[in-house]
């Protein structure tokens, strides 16, 4: 892996949680649902560590999730955020903003010497 797709790949691992909660606060969503939000961003994730994520997620409290019939095959597990999850997304706004306050200052000191 180079160097810049490595870069991405560790910015985007620490937004992942994040993206998830945005997601599934809108609405309930299967995975596959997920990941198709998560690459139409430009966010390739692999179903491995969605499901990972996903679990960790219930097991904190943050996520639960429902059966539901498919009309094409098995029933299918559907995500939903809970109480907990929304107050973690809370925080993870907050922080998301002064994060990017703070890079954002950082950047602006230095848009003459990177150009």
């Amino acid at each position: 892996m180079s160097e810049d797709n490595n870069i991405r790949s560790q910015m985007r691992k620490g937004m992942l949680e994040y993206c998830v909660l945005l997601i599934l606060n809108r609405k309930r969503a299967y995975p596959s649902d997920i990941i198709d939000e998560l690459t139409t961003a430009s966010m390739i994730v692999v179903e491995g560590t969605l499901y990972t994520l996903l679990n960790r997620l219930r097991k904190e409290g943050k996520l639960n999730y429902e059966w539901e019939e498919s009309p094409k095959g098995p029933p299918r597990k559907y995500y939903f955020i809970t109480p907990l999850g929304r107050d973690t997304l809370s925080e993870m706004s907050r922080a998301w903003d002064e994060i990017v306050e703070n890079v954002n200052h950082f950047r602006k000191l230095n848009n003459n010497i990177l150009q």
